[in-house]
């Protein structure tokens, strides 16, 4: 924002709200936590209506719960939950695949252009070495912007949006079983670079195969959550 341009309380709002967004995804607003507006608001030394405003936003897109009487609360989702958003995902990114194939059926269709793909291929290596890495913090980013940018270049903004939000719900389960394990790298998936590569040649058959070795990576981590003894706090994840 230029220095020059006034902070207005829609601004202020979405400030907050992005805030909140990033200390929830960041792990350090766990699922269940209860707090309250005025904690909030002082928090960051604001009024209580921008701070009432995006938490309102937030529980609207799902992150939090609300409550009248004791104020808002981190959701926690369940692995079913998870299992839900990864076929949930799965569905949305298959109708964009078949977009994209008819897309380039179509000799009448514009070419995605080279910048774009551009852009989209060096957010998948950022997102592929920071999840080889076991970067969490810097994957997350990466992750969410690699994929708002290759739906962005064939799906309308209704479904690029649905599927930032299932992707940011995963993330939000995820953070909390990642923190901290020392087998996260084996839990992360890095395949952006190879969906990316595989999306500007066309190649639809290397994109299927891609996609559904992903999807049975997500699985199968859900199926290794459910048979653990008991729930815990920063074990594995493949988001």
């Amino acid at each position: 924002m230029p220095a020059s341009a006034p902070v207005t309380r829609s601004t202020l709002r979405q400030q907050i709200a992005d805030a909140l967004r990033d200390e929830v995804l960041a792990g350090r607003l766990q699922p269940g936590r209860e707090f309250t507006v005025k904690q909030i608001a002082e928090q960051y030394g604001v009024s209580a209506t921008p701070v009432r405003e995006a938490l309102v936003d937030l529980s609207a897109q799902g992150l939090l719960d609300s409550d009248q009487h004791k104020g808002f609360r981190v959701h926690q989702f369940t692995v079913r939950d998870y299992r839900d958003m990864v076929e949930g995902r799965a569905l949305v990114v298959d109708g964009i695949l078949r977009r994209h194939k008819a897309r380039e059926a179509d000799p009448a269709r514009p070419c995605v252009p080279e910048a774009a793909l551009g852009s989209v291929r060096r957010r998948a290596e950022a997102a592929a070495r920071a999840a080889r890495a076991g970067d969490l913090d810097v994957l997350i980013g990466y992750d969410l912007r690699f994929w708002r940018e290759l739906a962005g270049l064939v799906a309308n903004h209704y479904i690029a949006d649905f599927l930032h939000r299932l992707r940011v719900h995963a993330w939000v389960f995820a953070v909390p079983y990642l923190r901290g394990d020392r087998r996260v790298r084996d839990w992360l998936w890095s395949g952006h670079e190879e969906l990316a590569d595989a999306f500007a040649a066309g190649d639809a058959g290397r994109l299927v195969a891609v996609l559904d070795a992903y999807h049975v990576h997500s699985l199968s981590w859900a199926d290794h959550l459910e048979r653990l003894p008991a729930p815990r706090t920063g074990p594995e994840h493949p988001a």
